[in-house]
């Protein structure tokens, strides 16, 4: 028998670890925080699943209200014990989707991340993905880069021995001012398609989260920053959440010299495992770009469990669909007249 327990968020991380877990950062009580301070955000709530008795899973969401209507979002979550089976994950999609549809009667739809795609329908926006690159960053430097592709091996070494560029953390001084980093940021989005948020929303996320759980890396090449990341942590792991790199950054190396370093002083802080934060595949076709850089630095490529939406009101879903369908539309009719 499938049970939801509610919990506070430090009684769901404790209960986590008693079962030998480590949540990801975005199922605990510092990113419900985090979230509060983000306009039309607020933690919905969180419960412990449970099987005849015994947790198996855990999951904290976030309310998000966009253009008048609300859904819920679990990023990482349900984070499962042990993988479930088809039917175990069904039994739990759908426990959720009654605690939802009693507690709450504004909620559209909920976006969690799922291993099987039966009863949900692909996300309205953002770039799910279910394959990403995890490094193994423990054992010490030698040991980091042994475990990488041949390619990754040679690139980082040509980096050490040519890159002028000095790698470090800078977490203090993007706290205190982030205006050079954006401009870069600004310039990424330029070259690879997409908007960067606002500049205030990487602030804040730094100081929400603060150097414990959050930290900026930086690539410095004359004194400009020529690439950059922010890394989430939480326990052993760490992701690379954002990334902005010149153009010429990656011919030069700049970017394997910086992402080598973060591996070395993350491992050097006790972290044991780094993810680059999804690739592409057919899932997930327009992030195959990332893949030549990133899968270097691994042998090994890490299934994960897709965002997947599992409407709640069916009707004003469908809605919601069309809608967005039409908008796409418009768009290709105007780039294809220009």
């Amino acid at each position: 028998m499938i049970s939801l327990v509610p919990a506070n968020l430090n009684d769901l991380e404790r209960q986590a670890e008693q079962a030998g877990l480590t949540l990801p950062i975005e199922q605990t009580g510092i990113w419900a925080e985090y979230q509060k301070t983000v306009d039309g955000r607020r933690p919905w709530g969180a419960y412990i699943i449970e099987q005849d008795g015994e947790a198996i899973a855990f999951i904290s969401l976030i309310d998000f209200e966009t253009h008048g209507y609300h859904y819920l979002r679990s990023v990482h979550g349900p984070s499962w014990v042990a993988k479930p089976s088809p039917e175990l994950e069904h039994q739990v999609r759908q426990a959720l989707v009654d605690e939802v549809r009693r507690k709450d009667k504004n909620i559209v739809f909920l976006r969690i991340d799922l291993w099987d795609d039966e009863g949900t329908v692909p996300v309205l926006s953002t770039v799910p993905y279910n394959e990403t690159v995890v490094i193994d960053v423990t054992g010490g430097d030698d040991e980091i880069i042994s475990r990488m592709k041949k390619r990754g091996r040679r690139d980082v070494r040509k980096s050490l021995r040519e890159c002028t560029a000095d790698c470090s953390d800078e977490t203090e001084l993007a706290t205190k001012d982030f205006s050079q980093y954006y401009e870069l940021m600004v310039e990424t989005g330029k070259r690879d398609g997409f908007t960067p948020a606002p500049a205030q929303d990487y602030t804040d996320m730094l100081v929400a989260l603060g150097p414990k759980h959050c930290r900026l890396f930086a690539a410095r090449d004359g004194g400009r920053v020529t690439s950059w990341s922010i890394v989430t942590i939480n326990g052993t792991h760490a992701v690379r959440y954002y990334a902005s790199m010149h153009t010429d950054a990656m011919r030069s190396h700049v970017t394997d010299k910086l992402l080598y370093n973060e591996c070395c002083i993350l491992g050097k802080q006790g972290i044991t495992e780094y993810d680059l934060m999804g690739i592409g595949n057919d899932f997930a076709p327009s992030l195959k770009g990332l893949n030549v850089f990133k899968t270097k630095f691994t042998e090994d490529i890490t299934p994960v469990a897709p965002g997947r939406d599992v409407p709640i009101k069916k009707g004003f879903y469908r809605a919601l669909t069309m809608l967005q369908s039409v908008r796409r539309s418009l768009r290709h009719k105007e780039n294809s007249g220009r």
